[in-house]
């Protein structure tokens, strides 16, 4: 049945309640955050690292918020043209986003402590001990100066708290980029029969708006966390189809051509030059020619002009040891090296997605 003018007024009004709350919440974070920096900065003025100036105008918040309201429009857009349903982002109740806030402060000083701390990156591999020998030393780091890297529960729980507050709560939005590509790639068939595999999936937040927009799509659900895998666990509760694998990008436990459709979010500014291109390569093994990778992962250098000076100050301040060798490695060429066709690409705020299509072998 199509949507009646007064329903489609009241989904914009519920969109613009919903979506606009959460940037006054998570920008509202963000402000109350850099307050707190400053403050516990000049408690410790030995410190203060200087900050390499960038090469171009870095922008400013008035023009960052321009930027959500662009993708918001969007994002609405893609929900009137039926590629997927009104966001619920599952931010829980208010007793739950008070507690995510608590835990976000109580982790705060931690982080910036990281962030002045000689090797307070490397953390995560010194405890690790024997566990940590079984995964890649890039693996094993403090990503982001975040308590944990990628290897404990409470990191898993607080990761997209950290994420959203860094992106004024559109990091869901723009991952939702990814669904239009995939609602036009599966149209007309029947869900079950699709082989599907969300790559990295970290806590799973991508595959609750999966099953969402696509509720009978089996997914393979690929990390080399236990604990972040745990946390996707959780979130998507006893939803059948879903099926955990612990492994790295660069090795994944499935035969030549086992999917029809695979997806990457935020993956490939985190690797190293020579393993964006061995899991690039091990995806166009898995995808069967013919086959759809949709990627989302951080602007490089010259997708967006306005915003390349953020770019080039982001490793910076966060712990992000490969994000300036992959500013400068532009993603469409690696998938094309790897026997990828780029269909598509455009810009999601400070994202951009990839339609890829696995080229004949």
């Amino acid at each position: 049945m199509a949507e009646t003018g007064f329903e489609r007024w009241t989904n914009r009004l519920t969109f613009a309640a919903r979506q606009g709350a959460r940037v006054a919440w998570y920008a509202g974070h963000g402000a109350a955050l850099r307050r707190m920096v400053r403050r516990i900065e000049a408690e410790n003025p030995h410190w203060r690292k200087r900050i390499e100036r960038p090469s171009v105008p870095v922008p400013g918040m008035r023009d960052l918020l321009g930027g959500v309201r662009a993708l918001l429009a969007r994002d609405l857009a893609n929900v009137e043209a039926g590629f997927y349903p009104l966001p619920d982002d599952e931010d829980g109740d208010l007793g739950a986003l008070l507690e995510r806030s608590r835990a976000f402060f109580r982790d705060a000083p931690e982080v910036v402590r990281r962030r002045h701390a000689q090797g307070g990156h490397a953390e995560v591999l010194e405890r690790a001990g024997a566990e940590g020998s079984r995964r890649p030393d890039y693996y094993m780091q403090n990503f982001h100066f975040q308590s944990g890297g990628w290897m404990t529960e409470e990191s898993a729980q607080l990761y997209d708290m950290q994420v959203e507050v860094l992106f004024s709560g559109a990091a869901n939005a723009m991952r939702r980029q990814a669904l239009p590509p995939i609602a036009r790639e599966i149209a007309g068939r029947d869900q079950r029969d699709i082989r599907n595999a969300d790559l990295a999936c970290g806590p799973g937040t991508f595959i609750t708006q999966l099953r969402r927009a696509f509720p009978r799509l089996p997914t393979i659900a690929l990390d080399l966390s236990e604990a972040y895998l745990q946390e996707a666990r959780r979130r998507v509760g006893r939803a059948p189809g879903i099926y955990p694998v612990v492994a790295k990008a660069e090795a994944i436990p499935l035969a030549d051509g086992a999917l029809e459709l695979a997806t990457s979010i935020y993956l490939f500014h985190e690797l190293p030059e020579e393993v964006r291109r061995a899991v690039a390569a091990e995806m166009a093994r898995v995808v069967r020619p013919g086959g759809l990778l949709v990627v989302v992962d951080s602007l490089q250098a010259g997708d967006e002009p306005r915003y390349d000076g953020l770019l080039e100050i982001f490793p910076q301040l966060f712990h992000e040891p490969y994000f300036k060798t992959y500013l400068r490695d532009p993603l469409e060429a690696v998938f094309e090296g790897a026997g990828f066709a780029v269909e598509e690409r455009t810009n999601a705020f400070l994202s951009k997605v990839l339609q890829l299509r696995r080229r004949p072998a």
